[in-house]
């Protein structure tokens, strides 16, 4: 009887969240991508914070504490790879623990796939063009390389899944953990307080749904030229 009402509980502190979920700042508005955190805290304090299996690394609260900037030190970089827009990014990275860019923003609204030669006016990436591409992807306010992708997959399986779930969905070797951990409610962040996003595994394993927003950066040795 008890863990039944616990469950009811947690069922509407989830209702709860989502009908008065807040909105957010920037013109562009993110997205709702988990969720709400007064069911996500009741659901630690019921069943505890989740333990991802390795590679994944754990990381503590604390790194998402308050700072100079948010969550971070600094503000997002000028200058975002892919034409992301910066004031959304700010937002998603610094002030920001539960939303998202909108899904499908990494498609539709940025030149990401364009840059990588993927796909030419809809079409699929011509053979004459070599070999599929690696792309790095740096911490949208330090430069500090995050992600590299495809590792282990294709290219097109890469996109493929990113599209499916409106999001870049990186596996876990294709994760840099020098800079990357998984906080206890599932958030994907940086070791400097950058939100990212979140892990949510399925049955393939571990899956970081990632905000291109907030790895849209340019590498720290070019950035502070």
């Amino acid at each position: 009887m008890l863990r039944q009402t616990l469950v009811l509980a947690l069922v509407a502190s989830a209702v709860q969240g989502f009908v008065t979920r807040p909105t957010v700042a920037p013109k562009k508005a993110a997205q709702r991508s988990t969720v709400s955190a007064p069911s996500m805290n009741l659901f630690n304090t019921l069943f505890g914070p989740k333990q991802f299996p390795a590679p994944c690394i754990m990381g503590d609260e604390e790194i998402m504490s308050k700072k100079a900037h948010g969550t971070s030190a600094t503000p997002v970089q000028p200058g975002l790879r892919w034409d992301c827009d910066r004031q959304t990014a700010d937002q998603i990275c610094n002030f920001n623990r539960h939303f998202a860019e909108p899904a499908g923003y990494f498609l539709r609204a940025t030149s990401f796939l364009a840059d990588n030669n993927v796909l030419v006016n809809g079409k699929p990436r011509p053979e004459t063009a070599g070999p599929p591409p690696k792309v790095d992807f740096y911490d949208s306010n330090t430069g500090k390389l995050l992600f590299t992708a495809p590792k282990g997959r294709s290219w097109e399986q890469f996109c493929a899944e990113s599209d499916s779930h409106g999001w870049p969905s990186f596996r876990d070797e294709e994760v840099n953990w020098d800079y990357v951990r998984c906080l206890g409610n599932g958030e994907a962040v940086s070791v400097d307080g950058t939100h990212l996003g979140h892990n949510l595994p399925d049955r393939s394993g571990n899956r970081y749904c990632i905000n291109l927003v907030s790895v849209a950066g340019n590498p720290a040795e070019e950035s502070a030229e």
